[in-house]
């Protein structure tokens, strides 16, 4: 099993960016080993047991990589450099032809159709 884990890219703002990437990282853990035990899916709870740093004692898994790599975007540019990179990742690993055909990713949205999530695009 490589030790590299998966990445997750987003944009998001905030007025305490560190708290709140620290809730939804929580939240979204508990949600993913609850659905995976409900659904007894014993391989794929292999692999955050396997990822788990030894000094996390409190837990049994461990879903997300510690930190987070937060970037400033302060120019249009640099927010359509962004999108596209996040919204290319699928196409990138050969998951989907197009970028708009990732139902999780927002290239939906800005590609005029709807999307799972709600997308606010006025920056």
């Amino acid at each position: 099993m490589s030790r590299q884990a998966a990445q997750l890219s987003f944009i998001a703002a905030s007025e305490d960016l560190s708290h709140d990437m620290q809730r939804f990282k929580s939240y979204t853990a508990r949600q993913i080993i609850a659905h995976l035990e409900q659904c007894r899916s014993v391989k794929l709870l292999e692999q955050p047991v396997f990822f788990k740093r030894a000094h996390k004692q409190e837990t049994t898994y461990q879903v997300w990589e510690e930190g987070n790599h937060p970037q400033i975007i302060e120019s249009e540019a640099v927010m359509h450099q962004k999108l596209d990179y996040i919204h290319q990742n699928p196409v990138k690993r050969g998951y989907v032809d197009q970028a708009e055909h990732w139902r999780y990713s927002s290239a939906r949205n800005y590609a005029g159709q709807v999307g799972l999530i709600e997308v606010i695009r006025a920056w």
